[in-house]
């Protein structure tokens, strides 16, 4: 289980992931995803882009998670653990000459947050292929700063940890706990999982197809402080004993892309490191000749704002050293074979009867301009003994995908292995070139084909699309849902189709808005096959023969989500409601079907089901829940994660803005708080823009009053341990109905819900009109900006993490605008902070990683912007993170962002007088400055101090005394 993306706030995955789910989730809410992911498909689930949030962001799935969905994050999860890691002092926001303390190094927030962060992180779980065990996979906390300043190669859009041979920066288990499922519904005893060498960092955790063995890489720090090459292990589930995969110790893992795959019960294809290999190629000291770029073709290349690119030859010679692999054949009785020509895999698919491997790589020509993902691609079929098949394509260099959205790479794509069928591929190609900007109908038409097909026998057309295909939930024969959608509209469609009958004509089952969460008719639930796969689960009922599936739904409503489970009638379009959570207390919702060990289609009155249940101060639990009686079962009994703040106050809350637009936001208040007796608080209102095509949908209620309130390692929420009111959420939608951009209004309805806003939390009495503190991250940092800028009346300061504030620096294209700075030069220039940064009168905490790679994010984008306020006399403060990326992951770097927003809080919203607004030109701090080299941190109101250069060639900085 392997992912090619990082996720920054995981907080409730979950491992039942089913092997054969489309490369794109199909636009129901949420698919409850059953175990056994293959690592292809789990990677191309959480790389889809999707037009609503992604079931691993769902509040039911908190301690759940595809076994390796964190593995090469960025951001540490949330949770910490003992020790400073290297911190070196504490305080207080509090300082009696806070001047003198603003370059000491890292620093560590007041203890009563400290508290929350530290606190030991809850295990993952994951439950076997047959839903008989369960695994608690240990982890440890935030990490160590040491580790993110370990070497790393930054090459096409990927950074690769040279001495480990994988992604950089990945987070591990430390241990691995098995549980039976008892008959009763009960967890037996622990037995863990032993024999691993002391100190093993463990990865890529996955059941074989048969549930009888865990396979995992370990990798154990060497003496240097550096970790070692990744070795594969397998443990026995019976009994947890442990072992080396290969007896060869030479043999180590290649994971800069695959891993490893079971293609049968007892044999893994492992992606190794060649015995030929030799060193890394060296820099040369004299350069091949000039760097030259050409498009005298006048081809029309459009990107957005990539980082970590391939520069030069060196750079692809670098690549290839660390990307290449040699596949091997690792079985469990020791036998070892190479399959293939080492290449640079990037994906091992195994057929659903393990007779065929799809496999992909991809080649030169390399691209300067866009990552790996658009380079020259391969995809062939071969035998799993190592036999070569036939290739299916081969992709040239995509440098040219346009850049408006649904637009997408020429010939076939999101190739896949059919679920309910033993060796049938299918796959998609465009009929617009690709070009999301031509109409074209069908735009999109899917094929499918037998793995080895006969001499002659051409694809078969399984079904024509004039939206973007979005993926295929197969059944069987007679039942199988295609999904299509696309952004401009918000459109999505939901087709029946019968894949084994020419005569059944598709129909729609469902024609909606993406963004209309209430008309959402839920996700079918899926079933595991006699080959391991995963297809949807169909149900009968005594004494009728209608087919039924279970439509599993996220409920939203004007009150909030109230999770349900549907039997759908796929003919009719009848439904029965079965299951609904409790609305009144608690948020349940069904996470998967668990009772699918039977063949043919399931009774009605035998389902089980594995749930989860909340509510706003009980932290996630899990349940079975089984029919006919509907009686649930605790499996687990989790500790609360932070009990000092158990009796937190939660509301969600509905205001409208002065158009009419009606907005939501979860409202949070210090436990014991009674505005009556305790009057106003400091606020702190933390949102993050999004964008709509009604304004319908821009109202609709989303989450539930009663989910419990989770709180990650830099979630706003750690302020009400310093008795702030927190506004989290708030809606800030920007709406451009019919064929107006809703871009080209941006400021004006930031403003407008902004002011909605403030105005909800004074009139409740919860909030002190002059002590309320606006922040955001990334998107959410550009909107506190612009909200400095155009509605300083509102707020007391603010608080900016790791945003971009130049949008002509990101020409072509950000967020959700796919018009380029050409096509839109007003809407670019009057949406960007920085050309509004003599309108700043409001102090505002600049924060970055200095190793951001996020697209559009890049620390220049910081640096400018705080020299653009420094040049007009502002409040400003800039915080550089050494090593961090777009999320923070070290609980150095974490702790000291917590001390810096709570020194600002403390400084600029709590101590703030009434008339700082007027005078705020006259901080006692002006002309001060001052430069630390450990934390980067640089300070100035205009008149001097320290002043930032940079280096745009290796993205470092350094930090120099400007003279006066």
């Amino acid at each position: 289980m392997k992912t090619m993306m990082r996720f920054h706030k995981l907080s409730r995955p979950l491992s039942l992931l089913p092997p054969s789910l489309p490369p794109s989730l199909p636009p129901f809410s949420s698919i409850s995803l059953p175990s056994s992911l293959s690592l292809t498909t789990r990677r191309r689930l959480h790389s889809a882009t999707l037009p609503s949030p992604s079931l691993m962001a769902s509040s039911r799935l908190r301690n759940l998670v595809p076994l390796n969905a964190i593995v090469s994050e960025d951001s540490g999860g949330g949770g910490g653990g003992g020790g400073t890691n290297g911190s070196v002092s504490s305080s207080s926001a509090s300082v009696s000459n806070e001047d003198d303390v603003l370059g000491v190094g890292y620093r560590l927030p007041p203890t009563e947050i400290r508290d929350i962060v530290d606190a030991p992180p809850l295990p993952i779980l994951s439950f076997s292929p047959l839903r008989d065990k369960i695994l608690f996979l240990k982890r440890r906390s935030l990490p160590p700063i040491s580790e993110l300043a370990k070497p790393e190669e930054k090459l096409a859009g990927i950074r690769i940890d040279g001495q480990c041979n994988c992604r950089s920066r990945m987070s591990f288990y430390t241990g691995i706990g098995i549980h039976q499922l008892m008959p009763d519904d009960s967890l037996g005893p622990e037995k863990l999982v032993h024999g691993l060498p002391d100190g093993a960092k463990i990865n890529f955790i996955s059941w074989s197809p048969d549930g009888r063995h865990l396979s995992f890489s370990v990798r154990v720090d060497e003496e240097n402080g550096s970790s070692g090459k990744l070795r594969v292990w397998v443990a026995d589930v019976e009994t947890g004993k442990a072992r080396p995969l290969f007896q060869n110790t030479d043999i180590c893992v290649n994971a800069v892309f695959e891993n490893f795959v079971w293609v049968n019960d007892s044999t893994l294809l492992v992606s190794t490191i060649p015995s030929s290999r030799g060193d890394p190629p060296k820099k040369p000291l004299v350069p091949h000749g000039p760097k030259v770029q050409s498009n005298e073709q006048m081809s029309i290349i459009q990107a957005r704002t990539f980082q970590d690119l391939l520069k030069d030859k060196y750079d692809e010679d670098l690549f290839d050293y660390y990307a290449t692999t040699q596949l091997v054949l690792g079985s469990l009785d020791g036998t070892v074979k190479e399959f293939g020509t080492p290449a640079v895999y990037t994906s091992l698919d195994p057929s659903p009867d393990h007779k065929y491997i799809l496999i992909s790589t991809i080649h030169r020509p390399y691209s300067f301009i866009v990552p790996c993902g658009r380079f020259p691609k391969k995809v062939a079929v071969w035998t799993t003994d190592g036999k070569f098949i036939r290739e299916l394509c081969d992709l040239p260099l995509a440098e040219d995908i346009p850049i408006a959205f649904n637009s997408a790479r020429k010939g076939m794509r999101s190739i896949n292995w059919r679920a309910d069928k033993p060796s049938t591929l299918y796959w998609a190609e465009t009929q617009d070139g690709g070009d999301a900007r031509i109409e074209v109908s069908p735009r999109d038409i899917v094929y499918t084909q037998s793995a080895e097909p006969l001499e002659g026998e051409r694809p078969e057309i399984l079904h024509k699309l004039d939206l973007r295909y979005g993926g295929i939930s197969w059944c069987d024969d007679s039942l199988a849902l295609v999904y299509e959608s696309w952004y401009k509209t918000r459109k999505i469609r939901t087709w029946v189709i019968s894949p084994g009958s020419k005569e059944d004509n598709p129909r729609i089952l469902f024609d909606r808005s993406s963004e209309d969460v209430y008309s959402d008719p839920g996700s079918p639930m899926l079933r595991r096959t006699p080959l391991g796969t995963y297809v949807i689960a169909k149900f009968k009922k005594d004494n009728d023969e209608s087919t039924y599936v279970l439509l599993n739904g996220s409920g939203a409503t004007p009150e909030g989500n109230i999770p349900f489970i549907d039997l759908f009638d796929i003919n009719t379009g009848r439904k029965e409601r079965i299951w609904k959570s409790d609305k009144e207390k608690h948020y349940e919702s069904v996470v998967a079907l668990m009772s699918d060990e039977k063949e043919g289609d399931l009774n009605i009155d035998q389902l089980k089901f594995l749930t989860s249940k909340e509510s706003k101060t009980e932290n996630t639990q899990y349940y079975i829940l089984r029919w006919p009686d509907k009686k649930a079962s605790q499996i687990t009994n989790f500790p609360h994660p932070y009990p000092q703040l158990a009796s937190l106050q939660k509301e969600m809350i509905r205001y409208k803005r002065k158009d009419g637009v009606q907005l939501t936001a979860t409202l949070y208040l210090p436990p014991k708080y009674d505005p009556a007796k305790d009057g106003p608080l400091p606020c702190l209102i933390w949102s993050y823009p999004g964008e709509f095509k009604s304004k319908d949908a821009a109202g609709q209620v989303r989450g539930s009053p009663n989910e419990f309130a989770s709180i990650g390692s830099t979630s706003a929420l750690l302020w009400l341990a310093r008795r702030f009111a927190i506004l989290a959420g708030p809606t800030i939608p920007i709406i451009g109905e019919g064929n107006e951009e809703a871009n080209d209004r941006y400021v004006e309805q930031l403003v407008g819900s902004a002011e909605a806003a403030v105005e909800e939390v004074i009139r409740r009495g919860v909030a002190h009109p002059n002590k309320i503190a606006v922040g955001g991250h990334s998107y959410g940092a550009f909107m506190t900006a612009n909200l400095l800028a155009h509605a300083p009346h509102l707020f007391c300061c603010g608080i900016a993490r790791s945003g971009a504030y130049n949008r002509t620096l990101t020409p072509f294209g950000f967020q959700n605008e796919d018009r380029t700075l050409w096509e839109a030069t007003n809407t670019y220039v009057e949406m960007s902070p920085f050309i509004s940064a003599n309108k700043i009168k409001k102090p505002i905490l600049l924060i970055h990683g200095e190793e951001d790679n996020n697209p559009g994010t890049l620390p220049m984008q910081s640096d400018r912007f705080f020299n653009a306020l420094k040049g007009h006399g502002a409040l400003c403060r800039l915080v550089v993170l050494p090593f961090e990326s777009h999320g923070y992951s070290s609980r150095e770097s974490i702790m000291h962002v917590l001390w810096e927003t709570d020194r600002w809080l403390e400084k600029y919203c709590m101590s703030n007088p009434s008339d700082l607004s007027q005078d705020v030109g006259k901080s006692k701090e002006e002309g001060s400055g001052a430069a630390d080299s450990e934390g980067k941190v640089v300070t100035g109101s205009g008149g001097g101090g320290a002043e930032r250069s940079s280096s745009d060639n290796d993205g470092f900085y350094s930090i120099r005394r400007s003279l006066l």
